[in-house]
């Protein structure tokens, strides 16, 4: 059976406020079944969302923009290290098969970019973007939700949408 998996993008500098609640988003895609996957760095949402999976028992993924490990959060099972920089948002986006940003900066903006492009489903975690992506909200791939919780219940929805088995 296919594993589910969902990507947790956000920044590297967020409140700490934001990073209770990337854990907490973390815990519950363990406690849901599905692998997180994220930047894998030991920074910000990427440090505070694998901490919560691990925690919980789940198998965490993290895409490394560099060649070596070592600034890899203690909490990622699996490093995929790409030398890409940057251009590791790209695999990010594609492997995730619903991608679920927390705050961030211009490197989040990117990924929702990038995943809106794939025709991937994004639910923006307490993250207002104003209207730049209106039309993906219209088009049923943009999605809004205001805490782990709720965007745990629009990942299940959005699955059962989509038909990948839960």
């Amino acid at each position: 059976m296919k594993k589910i998996i969902i990507g947790v993008m956000g920044g590297g500098r967020v409140s700490d406020e934001d990073m209770q609640n990337a854990c907490r988003l973390g815990r519950l895609i363990a406690e849901s079944g599905w692998v997180l996957l994220n930047g894998g760095r030991n920074t910000g949402i990427m440090e505070a969302s694998a901490k919560g999976a691990k925690e919980a028992g789940g198998l965490t993924i993290g895409i490394l923009p560099d060649k070596d490990g070592r600034n890899a959060s203690k909490y990622i099972d699996i490093q995929i290290r790409t030398g890409a920089n940057d251009a590791r948002n790209y695999y990010n986006v594609l492997s995730s098969d619903v991608v679920v940003a927390c705050k961030g900066r211009a490197g989040t903006i990117s990924e929702i970019a990038l995943a809106l492009k794939n025709k991937k489903n994004v639910i923006l975690m307490d993250f207002d973007l104003g209207s730049a992506f209106f039309e993906y909200e219209q088009e049923g791939l943009l999605h809004k939700a205001q805490s782990p919780e709720d965007a745990v219940n629009k990942v299940k929805e959005i699955l059962n949408k989509i038909a990948v088995t839960i």
